[in-house]
């Protein structure tokens, strides 16, 4: 039986040892009562695409409040199923089609994955209209980092014009980057990234989000400055594989 609290801790740990090996971690000055426990300079996201709400909610339990989900109707599913728990943050992290915008406006808090002016847009209307939710939605851009093929996401060329999109619509934030680095990528791709969120940061006071860094490359993400790490099978055991 998957234990999803010790699992949690796991990776919270994995976390907190890799921030401390690069120097993220603030040293503490022990006083005579005892240190409390560092807070970290990185978030963990929970990837509970294809996992049940059952699952869900033994993490929310355990102190994750951060989900991010890749199917859209599967999502909104477990998204009413689990709508006691009214302060679980909710990313979408999946390609984004133009026609599901406004269930993800209406659905999300966060959207990892805009990788075009249209869907920016048309997010921000659906926010604007009577029949959603009010509540700006905060946004990463997604960059194909390791230019693939076949993966979604902009060029670094594209990152700035974008920016200049989602900045000025009124009901979004911009909050970051987000990039899926191809498997064993070069140091060179995250230094690449690092470098981009820092000079986004300089343009944009809101940006402080860089998505970077599962399971198989959290240590280098973290390394080269990643605030949010994406962790799914370490947490939920191996995902079921979709249709």
């Amino acid at each position: 039986m998957i234990n999803i609290k010790n699992n949690i801790d796991k990776i919270k740990a994995q976390i907190q040892q890799a921030c401390q090996q690069n120097g993220r971690l603030i040293p503490l000055i022990k006083l005579s009562k005892p240190l409390l426990e560092q807070p970290s300079p990185v978030s963990l996201l929970a990837v509970s695409k294809t996992k049940p709400a059952s699952l869900i909610e033994q993490a929310y339990l355990a102190g994750q409040h951060d989900f991010g989900e890749n199917y859209l109707q599967e999502a909104v599913e477990k998204i009413e199923l689990l709508d006691q728990l009214s302060d679980i943050n909710w990313h979408f992290i999946g390609p984004i089609q133009s026609n599901k915008t406004k269930l993800i406006a209406s659905n999300f808090s966060w959207v990892h994955s805009v990788d075009r002016e249209k869907i920016a847009l048309r997010l921000n209307q659906h926010l604007n209209d009577d029949n959603c939710h009010n509540t700006p939605l905060n946004i990463c851009l997604q960059v194909n980092i390791s230019n693939e093929d076949s993966k979604s996401g902009i060029t670094i060329e594209q990152v700035f014009s974008l920016a200049s999109v989602v900045d000025n619509c009124d009901k979004l934030i911009l909050r970051g980057l987000m990039a899926v680095p191809e498997k064993n990528a070069s140091k060179a791709c995250y230094e690449q990234m690092q470098q981009l969120f820092i000079e986004l940061k300089k343009q944009y006071p809101s940006v402080d989000t860089l998505s970077l860094g599962m399971s198989n490359d959290l240590d280098e993400a973290i390394a080269h400055g990643s605030t949010m790490v994406r962790i799914g099978t370490a947490i939920f055991g191996a995902r079921t594989i979709k249709n």
